[in-house]
């Protein structure tokens, strides 16, 4: 994650292939399974979630986690936002349409993206993620991108598998309990938060975001 931060303030985009290993250029896009880079050589190369850690797109890290998808485990890119004691990732919520030609030899790879905001079980994306692979066409210009429902996913190293945080589709009583419940799974001993936590009736992204954030804060 350090190297990154590092190497993000050289502007351009990079993507970590291993420690030490990483590539710069100019992210044409991502649709959560895969990334396109394209190198200042006007190089065009595709790296799939499972084979690399971690990319920078325009200042923001995006970090390959694996994660369970109608019972089978993939890997995803996760776009970071808080970083600590305990971790936030986002999911959707940005434009994810790539309209940039693919590499030769390789399929084009069109967002098909359902990110439930349903139950968001442990380890689950509600309702599941769907990649579109098939023949496509370079988006129109001036045609806007495909925006993807956002989700959040909270995960504390040592407490089991991340959890999902529905962010979107509107206040209800079921959806806030288990906002509430995730953040007191994960956010633990720490019992003025907690309360916090517990007092809160209705969650929206930036109060979740600003509760793991005061949590990290507290833990350094």
């Amino acid at each position: 994650m350090a190297l990154l931060s590092s190497l993000a303030l050289r502007a351009q985009d990079v993507v970590l292939i291993s420690e030490g290993n990483y590539v710069r250029g100019t992210i044409q896009g991502t649709n959560y399974a895969s990334v396109i880079l394209k190198t200042e050589d006007g190089k065009v190369s595709q790296y799939e979630a499972t084979k690399i850690k971690e990319f920078i797109w325009n200042g923001q890290t995006y970090v390959s986690k694996p994660i369970i998808i109608k019972k089978k485990m993939e890997h995803r890119f996760f776009r970071l936002l808080e970083y600590g004691a305990a971790n936030l990732y986002a999911i959707g919520g940005t434009d994810a349409g790539i309209d940039e030609p693919q590499p030769k030899a390789a399929p084009r790879v069109r967002p098909s993206i359902a990110i439930g905001g349903g139950s968001g079980g442990m380890g689950g994306l509600g309702g599941g993620v769907g990649i579109s692979i098939g023949s496509g066409r370079r988006s129109e210009p001036g045609k806007q991108k495909q925006k993807m429902p956002e989700s959040y996913f909270i995960e504390k190293p040592g407490t089991g598998p991340m959890i999902e945080i529905p962010v979107e589709g509107g206040n209800s009583e079921s959806k806030n309990q288990h906002i509430k419940n995730a953040l007191l799974q994960k956010l633990t001993n720490d019992e003025d938060l907690a309360e916090r936590i517990k007092a809160t009736e209705n969650f929206d992204a930036k109060l979740i975001r600003a509760f793991v954030a005061a949590y990290n804060d507290m833990k350094k």
